[in-house]
C-alpha cells in the first residue's frame, strides 16, 4: 500500500465541543457563533427542551422565558418527572456520536469520555446584570429567578448523573473567566484554543 492509500483510509477525526456555564455566561451565543465560524452543526440542550416543553402545551418561544414564571412552571415538571431531561441527553449524545458538532449543554460534559470541554464562568451578580438587560427586568429580580432556577435545577441533574452543577470542574479541558471580558473577547480567546488546541490535535 502507498503512502498515500494508508492516508486515504484514515479515519478523520470529528470535532466535539462541549460549551456550558450557568445561565448569563453567554455560552449560547458564542457557541453559536464558534458554530458559524468552524461550520460545525449546533445543538442545544435548552432548546431541545423547549420544544418538549412546547409539546407540553407551554409558550415556550419567548426571550428570556426560562426565567419567566411559565419557564419555572416547565422546571417543576421536570423536577418530578426526569424523562424531559433525560430524552433530551440521549439526543444529544447521538449528536455526538456523529461529530464536528458543538453541543451548548449544562449535562454533556460529564455525559462524554470524548471532546474538548469548556466551562464559561461569571459571578453571580454580572450574570443576574445581564440577564437583567436582556430580559428588561431589575437586577434583584434576575438574581432571584437565578438562584431558584439553578438551585432546582441542579437536584436534577443530581438526580439524574450524580454531578454537582457549577462545581464540580474535573470533566473540563477549560475553565475561562469572562467577568472582565465582553463577548467579543471571550470569542476572541475561544478562537485561539480552538485553533491551537483542537484543530491542531484533530490534524494530528
Amino acid at each position: 500500500m502507498s503512502k498515500n492509500e494508508k492516508i486515504k483510509s484514515t479515519p478523520e477525526k470529528k470535532i466535539v465541543i462541549c460549551i456550558s456555564g450557568m445561565a448569563g455566561t453567554g455560552k449560547s451565543t458564542l457557541s453559536k457563533k464558534l458554530a458559524q465560524k468552524y461550520k460545525l452543526k449546533y445543538y442545544s440542550g435548552g432548546d431541545a427542551l423547549k420544544e418538549l416543553a412546547k409539546d407540553e402545551g407551554y409558550n415556550s418561544s419567548n426571550h428570556g422565558w426560562w426565567e419567566s414564571p411559565e419557564g419555572l412552571s416547565f422546571l417543576e415538571k421536570r423536577e418530578k418527572n426526569l424523562k424531559f431531561d433525560k430524552a433530551v441527553d440521549d439526543k444529544l449524545l447521538e449528536y455526538a456520536q456523529q461529530g464536528n458538532v458543538i453541543l451548548d449543554s449544562w449535562v454533556m460534559p460529564w455525559l462524554l469520555n470524548t471532546g474538548f470541554k469548556i466551562w464559561l464562568v461569571a459571578s453571580e451578580t454580572k450574570r443576574a446584570e445581564r440577564i437583567a438587560k436582556r430580559d428588561k427586568i431589575t437586577v434583584r429580580e434576575a438574581l432571584q429567578v437565578l438562584k431558584e432556577k439553578e438551585a432546582r435545577t441542579k437536584v436534577i441533574y443530581k438526580k439524574l448523573y450524580g454531578f454537582a452543577l457549577g462545581e464540580d470542574f474535573d470533566p473540563f479541558n477549560l475553565v475561562l473567566e469572562t467577568d472582565d471580558l465582553d463577548a467579543g473577547e471571550v470569542f476572541q480567546v475561544l478562537c485561539m484554543i480552538i485553533d491551537n488546541i483542537v484543530l491542531k490535535n484533530k490534524n494530528q
